[in-house]
C-alpha cells in the first residue's frame, strides 16, 4: 500500500526485490497489526466471488456438525477462517455478526450476502466489540443488538444442541449470546452423567448442566456468582425437563462456596470446573495460574472416589500443556491418584489454525 489509508482498504503485500506478490489484507490503522491478511500466494481479486468462495469453504468444514441434531454453530471464526475481527454465530433462524473492527464495515454487506445464502437465516443482528461501539468513525447506523436484516420477536432464540433446547440471548448474552465453542464438552458431560451425581461450577446459562439432566443424571447442581444467569440455566432446564425435581442451584462465589462444601463434605460423581478467563494480558498469567491451582485445590475434595473431573480453562494467555501440568502438580501435591480419561480443545466449528487462537483446552480426570 502506498500512502495512508482508511479502514479497510486493500493492502497489497508484495516483494519489492523481486517485483513478486505475497499476499493481500484489510489495512487497520488503529491495530499493532496494520494489514490484516486475507489471502496470500497468487494473486486475487477481491470481489464478490472472492467471499462468496472463502464462505462457502468455511461453511464446508461445518458439515459433519450440521449433520447431528444441531441448528446453531458458528459460521465464520474470524482469523482461522481467514476472517480476521469478524464472527458469525448462527441460532436456528438468527444470523449474529460480531465485529471486532473497522476493517470490515466497507465489505460487511457483500459478505452477509453469502453468509445468508450459505446459513438459511431469516435475520440478521450486528454486535458490535467495544472497541468498535465506541470508536466516532464508525458507520453512521452501526450499533450494538440493531436488526440489519429481518425481524426479531424475541430476543432469546431457542435452539438446538445435539438433541437438546437451549437459549441465547443474541441482543444482549455474552459474545453473541451463548458460548458455542464447549459444544462438544456439553454432549460428552451428557455421556458421562448417567446415574451420576453433577456439580457444574461457574455454570452460567447452565449448558454442561441440562446435557447432564439429558443423559440421565440422578441430580445436578448448578453454582455461579450470577443469579440472572441461573435464572437462564433453570429457564433451559425447564425448556428440556419441565417436570425434574432433581436440579438446583447455588448462588455465590464459587471460591467461597466450594470452600463450604468441602466443610459438609459434600461429594460429586462428576464435577465440572469451567471458569472465565482469567488472564487476558499478559501481566495477568501469573495470577491466573495462583487462581487455578487454588480453585482445582478446593474442587479435587469434591469428587468421590472414582468420580470424574472436567476441568477447563479458556484463557488464552495460559497455554495447554501449563495448563495440563498445573493439574498434575495439584493432584500429586494433595496425593490424590488420577488417570486422564482424555484432552479437549474447541469443537470443530471454531478451528484455531495459529497458536493464540488455540484458547480453549479441558481435560477429563478419574480421581482414584
Amino acid at each position: 500500500m502506498k500512502g495512508e489509508g482508511k479502514s479497510g482498504d486493500l493492502a497489497i503485500i508484495f516483494d519489492r526485490r523481486k517485483d513478486r506478490f505475497i499476499g493481500l489484507g484489510l489495512y487497520d490503522p488503529d491495530s499493532p497489526i496494520r494489514i490484516k491478511v486475507l489471502h496470500q500466494g497468487s494473486p486475487a481479486k477481491v470481489d464478490q466471488s472472492f467471499w462468496a468462495n472463502k464462505v462457502a469453504v468455511a461453511r464446508a468444514l461445518r458439515e459433519n456438525l450440521l449433520a447431528t441434531e444441531t441448528n446453531s454453530y458458528r459460521l465464520l471464526n474470524g482469523e482461522s477462517d481467514g476472517f480476521p475481527g469478524l464472527i458469525a454465530d448462527v441460532y436456528a433462524h438468527v444470523l449474529v455478526i460480531k465485529v471486532y473492527s473497522l476493517i470490515w464495515a466497507p465489505w460487511l454487506k457483500a459478505i452477509l450476502e453469502e453468509l445468508l445464502k450459505v446459513s438459511d437465516c431469516k435475520t440478521v443482528v450486528l454486535r458490535l466489540s467495544r472497541r468498535v461501539a465506541g470508536a466516532t468513525d464508525k458507520p453512521a447506523d452501526w450499533e450494538d443488538g440493531i436488526i440489519l436484516q429481518g425481524q426479531l420477536e424475541d430476543e432469546e432464540i431457542v435452539f438446538r444442541e445435539h438433541g437438546i433446547l437451549l437459549k441465547a440471548n443474541v441482543l444482549q448474552g455474552h459474545k453473541t449470546g451463548f458460548f458455542l465453542d464447549h459444544r462438544h464438552n456439553r454432549k460428552r458431560v451428557g455421556e458421562l452423567a448417567e446415574g451420576k451425581s453433577v456439580l457444574d461450577i461457574f455454570s452460567y446459562a447452565g449448558g454442561f448442566s441440562v446435557h447432564a439432566l439429558g443423559g440421565g443424571a440422578n441430580e445436578v447442581t448448578a453454582l455461579d456468582i450470577s443469579e440472572q444467569a441461573l435464572s437462564v440455566a433453570r429457564e433451559n432446564v425447564a425448556l428440556n425437563f419441565p417436570a425434574t425435581d432433581n436440579f438446583q442451584t447455588l448462588s455465590g462465589d464459587a471460591f467461597e462456596v466450594l470452600d463450604k462444601l468441602a466443610q459438609r463434605r459434600m461429594t460429586y460423581d462428576l464435577v465440572v470446573c469451567d471458569p472465565p478467563s482469567f488472564a487476558k494480558s499478559e501481566n495477568e498469567i501469573e495470577g491466573a495460574l495462583k487462581a487455578y491451582r487454588r480453585l482445582t485445590k478446593l474442587t479435587v475434595p469434591l469428587v468421590a472416589k472414582g468420580g470424574i473431573l472436567l476441568a477447563a480453562s479458556c484463557s488464552a494467555r495460559v497455554d495447554a500443556d501449563t495448563f495440563f501440568a498445573l493439574q498434575h502438580a495439584v493432584l500429586t501435591e494433595i496425593g490424590r491418584p488420577y488417570e486422564v480419561i482424555e484432552r479437549t480443545h474447541h469443537d470443530l466449528d471454531h478451528p484455531a489454525t495459529f497458536r493464540e487462537g488455540n484458547y480453549l483446552k479441558s481435560v477429563y480426570l478419574r480421581l482414584l
